[in-house]
């Protein structure tokens, strides 16, 4: 059994202007031990198909389809449930560590009340175990810093806040949503680091949640390509890395500067703009944007299934990705 199964997940908001279709459809899996990358521009719906499974959308927001977490769906239970799974069992760390962390707290309240609610720790034990996780992710001098409140911190400091509240009791899951977004290299490394322990200790499953394809490769077995709320690609590292099927991937790919790119090669940026997830285009939803779009595109394409278990939903790529 997976540790984690999303099958026809839809996630959509109600809004004056319409019904917004931010997730449709959505499937993927995922076991304990490994790491699943979910990559895509901003609005394709790698973030709310996560709150989602985690019960937290907005107010104006619906899911249906199945999360199937150890073989119960989150999506049916309740509140108070769903509140032993989360922390505990499935830990996300937020994107942004300046409207996550309370401001009117210390750090070390918002640090220890989670393992004294899920481990039964003393606050002497849980306040010992939070300073611990403070040095792991490289923050200085954190007996002292624990004490300090939110706005004390810099930004990426407070990332490394978000990370170490997330490892904080080893879940079985976690959920990270850019976590290495407001750091330099050198800590994202540590950081990537840092997960990769996670896995191997305690045989975590993890979710990454970013555009940083770098960071990708360091840490991730498989990658999930979202595009306009749909899963437009899924494969191994190596297979999405060099043998890309679907050409808004090829297009993520080459977008990003490479050290093995000749000197006279330019970054290409992929023409024109996501669609309106409000009135979403008939067939392809890539379609308006992709050099080899043609006929057929008109029909929404299937996901296609190679016997390496690399899929993509394109008429194109059955050898190569160019048809």
């Amino acid at each position: 059994m997976a540790l984690l199964e999303i099958k026809d997940l839809d996630v959509s908001f109600d809004i004056p202007e319409g019904e917004v279709h931010a997730v449709t459809a959505l499937n993927f899996s995922i076991n304990s031990g490994d790491a699943l990358a979910i990559v895509g521009e901003s609005g394709s719906g790698k973030t709310q198909s996560m709150m989602a499974a985690l019960g937290l959308l907005a107010e104006n927001g619906k899911a249906k389809g199945q999360v199937l977490f150890k073989g119960k769906d989150l999506l049916q239970m309740d509140v108070a449930d769903l509140n032993h799974v989360r922390g505990k069992e499935i830990a996300m760390i937020f994107q942004d560590p300046m409207t996550s962390l309370n401001p009117y707290l210390r750090v070390e309240k918002q640090m220890t009340e989670v393992v004294i609610h899920h481990q039964g720790l003393t606050k002497t034990e849980a306040r010992a175990h939070a300073i611990e996780m403070l040095r792991a992710v490289r923050i200085p001098d954190p007996e002292r810093r624990i004490r300090q409140y939110p706005h004390e911190y810099s930004g990426g400091m407070r990332q490394r806040v978000m990370v170490a509240m997330g490892l904080l009791c080893q879940p079985d899951l976690l959920i990270a949503d850019e976590p290495t977004a407001a750091l330099d290299v050198t800590v994202q490394a540590q950081i990537s680091q840092l997960m990769n322990e996670l896995r191997v200790t305690s045989n975590a499953a993890i979710i990454l949640i970013t555009h940083n394809l770098g960071v990708v490769a360091g840490l991730c077995d498989r990658v999930l390509v979202m595009y306009a709320g749909q899963a437009v690609e899924c494969g191994s590292v190596e297979q999405i890395y060099h043998r890309p099927k679907h050409p808004y991937t090829q297009g993520l790919l080459e977008s990003v500067p490479r050290l093995d790119r000749p000197d006279d090669m330019d970054l290409r940026a992929i023409p024109g703009t996501p669609p309106s997830l409000i009135s979403l285009p008939q067939g392809c939803r890539f379609r308006e944007r992709c050099s080899k779009a043609h006929d057929a595109c008109k029909v929404a394409p299937p996901m296609q299934l190679d016997e390496e278990n690399h899929a993509w939903r394109c008429y194109l790529g059955q050898e190569d990705g160019t048809g």
